[in-house]
């Protein structure tokens, strides 16, 4: 896959797809392992990630909607992958169909400035 396939498959899949379609277009780095998990298999860890986020304060982008559309996925096989931005400000996670062809779902966005701030205590 090229960065301008993954540039077009990048929609309005989810509300972080735009910032990582841009993060792309500016230069970010990406990349799409090649094992196949179950789409419901990533909804419940990414609703644990959200419900950790949201104690520390700290919201996702496209996160509750990436898991919705996860869950009715159900047990299609997924691979996974990673945009982060040049300075790694920003980070996504992507989730494409099993030949990775398609995006299905996309969240993520800037990250805490500092880890202090992501883990400080509630």
């Amino acid at each position: 896959m090229t960065r301008d396939d993954l540039i077009a498959m990048l929609r309005d899949q989810t509300p972080a797809c735009g910032p990582a379609r841009d993060v792309l277009i500016a230069g970010g780095d990406f990349v799409v392992w090649d094992g196949l998990v179950p789409a419901n298999r990533h909804a419940g860890v990414f609703r644990g990630r959200m419900h950790h986020s949201l104690r520390r304060g700290h919201t996702i982008d496209g996160l509750a909607v990436s898991i919705g559309i996860l869950k009715r996925a159900g047990e299609e096989p997924l691979r996974t992958g990673s945009i982060a931005s040049v300075d790694k400000s920003s980070v996504f996670t992507i989730f494409l169909n099993s030949t990775a062809t398609v995006v299905v779902a996309c969240c993520g966005g800037r990250r805490p400035a500092t880890m202090e701030a992501a883990d400080a205590p509630e």
